[in-house]
């Protein structure tokens, strides 16, 4: 019975460990810089993402992966090798990207292929780091791994199926078998090395697919992080596992919570519901876990990730992108403002017209990185990057959640419909409206100190001077809210009090 307690508190502290992102200066959100190459990943951590506030970067996987005509982005997961040579930079490039991004307050979190290898191909395959790899042969010798390293060949067609599911391959890609001990050295070694060279943690991709045994195995061998980087002794990886669940399949989000934290694609499912008003507004009263989401601590939440954006994953046509960026910015905004989820995470793109496009390249294959405009959003319609992680609503609302902190929601108000506002204690307060054919004018409990106040999401303040809407706070911490019709949203916080 001691032994079994004993077990018990070291999966218990173990899961604890690796649900910490170690995020500096009270910061706490990412973002994710997909395709982004590591020497823009620098300057944009020195220049953008350090001072306004993002906690941390989650990048594109580093090692070699497979070269293919028109470098589609899924090829970043069609591993060749664990080399760090990959289209974004080689090892030198990441290492100094790490060191300066670290320098600025910026962690970096590495999106980790250790379920598979490449796919399908006669003959042999070529890496971005020169290696070669037959799959027929099932061979990767830069590992190296050989034919004992994976699952018999099969194909997953039944996910009611979790046995089928876990050893079979997704899509072609040949499945490793983690229960062998040359497969999770292989994956202990690599994850180990790129702890050494200061990342913060990982997102583990097709998580789903793997044992969960085998996978507490794995993270119970990586190193602690290395306190040269600013983490605190003794700290453990943050890991976010990728499991896709949406309900009625046989492998569960909750078969990996216990585990390290779980990316909540119910999340990203729901609030798209609700933002295109398919679901009423004032439903997101009680958001959540009442919502068959994972405990608070254990999500990683986000409105759109780099699959389900493109119609893969989970969520299909709900799920809200930069395509549609006015509805888009609410849905950011209210994932911001709530209280739900133990990291955010922002998505940052760049445009595509079919779901199979790479990132902004030369005829080469060679990543080219963003410009800038005046204003300092990106240069759209000349680079092809998005960057929605640089729009002010958004910038601005991972500012108003580093400042509330984990202040309670409170005075919740709404009007039946698609017009709601709540405070996060005395720190901040936000209001939606979400109604196409009425304006939003109520006096609200603010829940703030009595002042002038600049909405951030309408503009900025500096003293005096609001580009914005105003926004006067009583004695009694009530205030008039006037929006015009939606959609439209408004936050204001103690950093946005006028002078």
């Amino acid at each position: 019975m001691l032994h079994t307690i004993v077990q018990l508190l070291l999966i218990f502290s173990l899961a604890l460990a690796h649900k910490d992102p170690h995020f500096m200066d009270n910061r706490s959100t990412m973002v994710h810089l997909f395709e982004w190459t590591w020497k823009d990943i620098a300057k944009e951590c020195e220049e953008f993402l350090g001072p306004q506030g993002y906690g941390g970067v989650q990048i594109s996987p580093p090692n070699e992966v497979r070269v293919l005509d028109n470098n589609p982005w899924w090829a970043r997961y069609q591993p060749i090798s664990y080399k760090l040579t990959s289209r974004s930079g080689n090892e030198g490039d990441l290492v100094d990207m790490l060191q300066r991004c670290s320098k600025v307050g910026v962690r970096v979190y590495v999106d980790a292929v250790i379920n598979h290898m490449s796919g399908f191909k006669d003959g042999e395959t070529l890496g971005t780091a020169g290696s070669t790899a037959n799959y027929n042969q099932r061979s990767w010798p830069a590992v190296p791994y050989g034919p004992a390293d994976f699952h018999p060949a099969c194909d997953i067609t039944n996910y009611q199926d979790a046995v089928q599911v876990r050893n079979c391959q997704l899509v072609t890609l040949a499945d490793l078998n983690q229960t062998v001990p040359h497969v999770r050295d292989m994956i202990v070694n690599y994850m180990n090395k790129l702890i050494d060279l200061g990342v913060a943690g990982f997102r583990i991709d097709a998580a789903k697919h793997m044992w969960p045994e085998d996978l507490q195995a794995i993270y119970g061998r990586l190193k602690m992080l290395p306190t040269s980087f600013g983490f605190p002794t003794n700290s453990k990886a943050y890991i976010c596992q990728e499991v896709i669940d949406l309900g009625g399949e046989a492998v569960k989000k909750t078969d990996y919570n216990h585990l390290a934290a779980v990316t909540e694609f119910q999340f990203s499912r729901d609030i798209g519901l609700v933002f295109r008003n398919k679901l009423s507004l004032n439903s997101l009263k009680n958001w959540g876990p009442a919502w068959h989401m994972l405990p608070s601590t254990d999500a990683i939440v986000f409105v759109d990730n780099h699959d389900n954006q493109r119609g893969h994953g989970a969520g299909g046509a709900d799920i809200l992108t930069h395509k549609e960026p006015e509805l888009y910015k609410m849905a950011v905004a209210f994932m911001l403002a709530h209280p739900y989820g133990g990291v955010t995470r922002v998505m940052s793109s760049y445009r595509f017209s079919n779901s199979d496009q790479g990132p902004p390249a030369t005829k080469e294959g060679i990543i080219k990185g963003p410009t800038f405009l005046p204003n300092k959003q990106c240069d759209t319609a000349n680079s092809g990057w998005v960057c929605e992680h640089r729009w002010p609503e958004i910038a601005q609302m991972v500012k108003f959640r580093n400042a509330v902190g984990d202040q309670a929601l409170q005075h919740w108000w709404d009007n039946g419909a698609n017009q709601i506002a709540f405070s996060r204690g005395s720190k901040g307060f936000v209001a939606f409206n979400m109604e196409a054919n009425k304006e939003m004018r109520m006096i609200l409990q603010t829940g703030l100190p009595k002042g002038v106040y600049c909405d951030i999401i309408s503009g900025n303040g500096a003293c005096d001077s609001c580009s914005g809407l105003k926004v006067v706070v009583g004695e009694d911490g009530k205030a008039e809210v006037n929006m015009g019709k939606g959609p439209r949203a408004l936050a204001i916080y103690a950093p946005s009090k006028l002078s």
